[in-house]
């Protein structure tokens, strides 16, 4: 009896680009993150200030530089390396190996996710471009005057059939606060003095695990309580998406990011893209220990961006 060819290293390999491609499409990074590519151990964003609004031409053109301000991000090199038996790729174990080979590249794109959560939790207490906080009550920008992204909702104030508490609102507090969180953002200018979420449509809320239900019925249902109207459904022209994300620690807040326009919460840094190394047949470790080894790595860092992009809101 002939032997059946085996799986290849180059087949798991296909297998693991297909599946990072298709997680990648579905991740919510993208929203509230701008991607640089970098080509040296170290990045410096030189953050410019606001361009100068359009003004009446009065004895010639009127010059405005932009107020320059310096970040750095180094890339740090991370990897992933999974073990597979000669066995399973003897006996043409396709569909568990296309298991964890899938987990792997679910890894990859989890990755930033695990990154930008931890800039996230850490933002009221990590210094961005200006030298506040991330998330904090005094940014202040050239003529933009003092400025938050930081505040809370009283939510017992909230109009509401049934009241929840800090750590678990109802669905029309949830509401609330995300009304709040757009509208402490609409109201935020640049270093110009000029309107920074003016053109402001599409927004991604974040909220822990623990807010599912509430989050979820606050976003999607048209009607609330006794049949209120949810205004945040019927909002022509403007779209909420909802992010639940098991990373945050928070027990009592919400961030609303605006998940449009060029500028973003977030940067996103690459020196080198995930890249896979085998190995596999005709290896000394194959001879050795009859396994293949499958490793994945990168070069990348994750910083913060605009912080005029997103509102950090707590309940009370």
């Amino acid at each position: 009896m002939p032997n059946r060819p085996r799986i290849t290293s180059r087949a798991v390999i296909g297998t693991f680009y297909e599946r990072l491609e298709a997680a990648q499409a579905s991740s919510w990074i993208d929203a509230v993150s701008m991607y640089f590519q970098s080509d040296q151990e170290s990045e410096e964003y030189a953050w410019l200030g606001g361009s100068p609004a359009m003004r009446e031409w009065i004895g010639g053109r009127h010059a405005v530089g932009l107020a320059e301000h310096g970040m750095t991000l180094k890339n740090r090199k991370y990897e992933s390396t999974l073990e597979i038996p000669v066995d399973w790729m003897r006996r043409d174990k396709t569909g568990q190996i296309n298991v964890r080979i899938g987990e792997q590249a679910d890894r990859a794109v989890q990755h930033w996710a695990s990154l930008l959560s931890a800039l996230l939790i850490n933002a009221e207490s990590a210094v961005c471009y200006d030298g506040q906080y991330f998330f904090d009550t005094d940014h202040s920008e050239g003529a933009s005057g003092t400025q938050s992204n930081d505040i809370t909702v009283d939510i017992s104030a909230v109009a509401a059939g049934v009241h929840g508490t800090a750590t678990a609102p109802s669905p029309e507090e949830v509401r609330a606060m995300v009304m709040a969180g757009v509208q402490q953002m609409m109201g935020l200018k640049d270093d110009q003095g000029e309107p920074a979420n003016e053109m402001a449509r599409n927004f991604l809320v974040t909220v822990p695990t623990t807010w599912w239900t509430p989050a979820t019925t606050a976003l999607v249902n048209p009607l609330l309580g006794g049949g209120d109207t949810n205004v945040l459904t019927n909002l022509d022209g403007y779209n909420f998406a909802l992010q639940v994300n098991p990373r945050l620690t928070w027990t009592d807040k919400l961030a609303v990011f605006r998940a449009d326009g060029q500028t973003k919460a977030f940067i996103r840094q690459e020196e080198e893209d995930i890249t896979v190394a085998a190995v596999a047949e005709g290896s000394e470790l194959e001879f050795e220990e009859d396994v293949h080894r499958y490793g994945i790595k990168a070069s990348r860092a994750a910083g913060y961006g605009d912080w005029k992009k997103a509102v950090l809101v707590q309940a009370v």
